[in-house]
């Protein structure tokens, strides 16, 4: 491929490498991953309620992976308030599953600034190094796609196997019992999922640029300019 399309087509993947560093950063700290409602039952079971009776004990639930804010609704109006999972949330959690998600949250942030540094070095200067070159392309780019691909899985473990929602609304509760009624994943969810697309349409970048996976050596040594040379 021509070395204009090459640099074209680097300065593309580069570009949506740092889109997808810059939604990351944003996304992991927004508490926009789960939107949901929580049911009191001990009230709805005090008075048997069913129907359009179970609004008065629906709440909202909003969080992220730092925080986020509820609404419990027990039939006598709203409690609104807010919750930081630091430190407040660590007993009430799978603390270690959890901070693995924002881990990965950063892994995908960091190698997709690497990424993009070096999908414009590609671009604009000479790479003398296997890293900095082709492997390095496709290596950085690969470990973004795990990365966020894990951080969905994780995530969405977390919430269903672990019920996360709920453990979240009975937090310091006494004397009452909520349980999840609805719940979806929210915009920065659907982020990293946007974010491993991308980062699969790169892989397909470099190689619309001509770089093969697995690579293969294609440089040939000039055997006839080195018989020349010992001839003189």
């Amino acid at each position: 491929m021509p070395s204009h399309q090459k640099r074209v087509l680097f300065s593309v993947s580069g570009l949506l490498g740092f889109w997808c560093a810059l939604t990351a950063a944003v996304a992991t700290g927004l508490p926009f991953w789960i939107s949901g409602t929580v049911l009191c039952r001990t009230g709805a079971e005090l008075v048997n309620a069913s129907g359009p009776e179970l609004d008065k004990f629906l709440g909202d639930l909003d969080y992220g992976l730092f925080g986020g804010q509820r609404v419990k609704q027990c039939g006598l109006g709203g409690r609104p308030g807010r919750f930081s999972v630091f430190p407040d949330l660590l007993s009430a959690i799978p603390a270690g599953l959890h901070v693995t998600v924002i881990f990965f949250c950063g892994v995908v942030i960091l190698f997709s600034s690497v990424a993009t540094g070096f999908f414009f070095f590609n671009a604009f200067g000479r790479p003398y190094e296997t890293l900095q070159g082709p492997l390095g392309l496709y290596l950085w780019t690969f470990i973004c796609c795990v990365c966020s691909c894990l951080v969905m899985i994780l995530f969405a473990s977390e919430v269903k196997l672990h019920h996360l929602s709920e453990r979240i609304a009975n937090f310091n509760e006494v004397n009452f019992v909520f349980q999840t009624y609805s719940e979806h994943y929210d915009r920065s969810f659907w982020l990293f999922f946007l974010i491993f697309l991308l980062h699969g349409l790169n892989v397909l970048l470099i190689r619309l640029a001509g770089i093969q996976f697995p690579f293969q050596d294609t440089k040939e040594t000039d055997l006839s300019g080195g018989a020349a040379d010992l001839m003189y």
